[in-house]
């Protein structure tokens, strides 16, 4: 079992679970965070971090494509180990439902 980002986070990126990783598993989007899932230990601390609640075990129900997209792209983005401010209109997306669908960027974060 490894954990994986959800939708939750497009648009939130907030980094308040990269703070916590033990092992630095989190990956960098422009506009999303996501988990290598071969990195993650299973630890569980990042998922109540998550202001918008984005963080569940890959074994959820429902989790497949999301976990398919966080090992796609943790090979592709950059590593993150820090905390980052969250993008000023963070909390105006979060719970917003459709996210993958409407403002879904494979592009790497900065």
């Amino acid at each position: 079992m490894a954990y994986v980002v959800g939708e939750q986070c497009i648009k939130c990126k907030y980094t308040d679970c990269v703070e916590v990783c033990p092992v630095d598993c989190f990956y960098e989007g422009e506009n999303m965070l996501v988990i290598n899932p071969d990195e993650c230990i299973d630890c569980g601390v990042c998922e109540p971090e998550c202001p918008a609640e984005a963080i569940s075990p890959d074994t959820k129900a429902g989790s497949e494509q999301m976990a398919e997209l966080n090992r796609k792209l943790s090979s592709e983005w950059p590593n993150i180990t820090r905390k980052k401010p969250a993008p000023d209109d963070a909390d105006s997306y979060k719970g917003v439902a459709g996210k993958l669908e409407k403002f879904f960027s494979d592009k790497p974060g900065s």
